[in-house]
């Protein structure tokens, strides 16, 4: 279990009682009367689009309205972002992100959006690890060997990610600085291309959620080096740690979270956090969700604020140390 659960679980239970008594009141009454959009900024296929379409079903009968999804990609994610950012705040446009939503702030200079001021936080969905994923052609199969081939070949070895500012980027860019290696980032736009890109042998390596991954792992057609948190994936037991392969001070722990745009009524931010913390919880989703290497979170609003300004420091200190900027 990552470090983000125990917080965000912490107000679990709280934060129920507080949406069921809250849903009622004022101005919330009638909230949904029509579907509900829900903006994935990231293409089909990529881990983002895998975890929402697992709670999609379950969480559109909870709000008793449908709950359509819109890719959304392009820009490491911030194509769709804005788009929710620009949308009316009445509840019916909701941002499906993953946790570059607190990364591109420290990368991207000139974003069309404040991610502090434009959104409103609804709820933890599900975290898990990034994983190190490579081309069954390519030499190493260790972070060692990797390491090792790296030092021995400045430049000459790339690594993909769904895009610039995502975690898989910043765990790349985290080992290159760990290990005073040179790589090459090679940003896609969603983790469907990327891994299609990668088992092709375009790319040799690439640093994606799990979901993105997992079935192509399982299948033999990709293999994996190691996960990027503190602790070993549930889905891939065998699948070293990177501290465990030996990369101290290692970690980058992802998320998929909903946001909605700033001023939508409290009412309605507390009727889908309800609808959140119902479904990750239901065995099925949790079973679900634990296929793809993620676990579901839930909890109140405001756990998910904290964990928003919290990585907006810290990504801005990595940025800084790591000198990532993109123009």
């Amino acid at each position: 279990m990552n470090r983000l659960v125990p917080l965000l679980r912490a107000g679990l239970l709280a934060a129920v009682a507080l949406a069921a008594s809250a849903v009622p009141a004022q101005n919330g009454t009638d909230y949904p009367s029509r579907p509900i959009k829900l903006i994935v900024p990231y293409p089909p296929g990529g881990g983002t689009d895998v975890i929402a379409r697992i709670v999609q079903e379950r969480f559109q009968t909870l709000m008793g309205q449908p709950v359509l999804i819109d890719n959304r990609g392009g820009a490491a994610g911030s194509i769709g972002t804005d788009a929710a950012a620009k949308a009316a705040p009445d509840g019916y446009t909701v941002l499906f992100t993953l946790s570059s939503h607190t990364i591109n702030p420290s990368i991207y200079p000139k974003l069309p959006f404040d991610t502090a001021k434009d959104f409103e936080p609804v709820g933890m969905v599900a975290s898990l690890p990034q994983i190190l994923v490579a081309n069954l052609q390519f030499a190493p199969s260790t972070v060692a060997e990797l390491v090792a081939l790296a030092r021995s070949q400045p430049d000459t070895i790339s690594f993909a990610s769904v895009g610039n500012g995502s975690p898989g980027h910043l765990a790349g860019e985290l080992l290159k600085l760990r290990t005073g290696t040179r790589m090459t980032h090679i940003p896609y736009r969603g983790g469907g291309p990327a891994v299609t890109d990668v088992m092709g042998g375009q790319v040799p390596l690439l640093w994606v959620s799990i979901p993105a991954a997992a079935q192509f792992v399982k299948a033999g057609k990709l293999k994996a080096l190691a996960v990027s948190t503190t602790q070993r994936s549930a889905a891939f037991p065998d699948v070293p740690t990177m501290q465990e392969a030996g990369i101290a001070d290692f970690e980058v722990d992802s998320w998929y979270a909903m946001f909605v745009p700033v001023k939508t009524p409290r009412a309605a931010i507390d009727k889908l956090n309800k609808a959140i913390n119902t479904v990750v919880r239901e065995p099925e989703i949790r079973d679900r969700l634990l296929a793809q290497g993620s676990e579901g979170v839930g909890g109140p609003p405001e756990a998910l604020g904290k964990v928003v300004d919290t990585e907006l420091a810290s990504w801005a200190k990595l940025a800084k140390e790591a000198r990532i900027k993109v123009d």
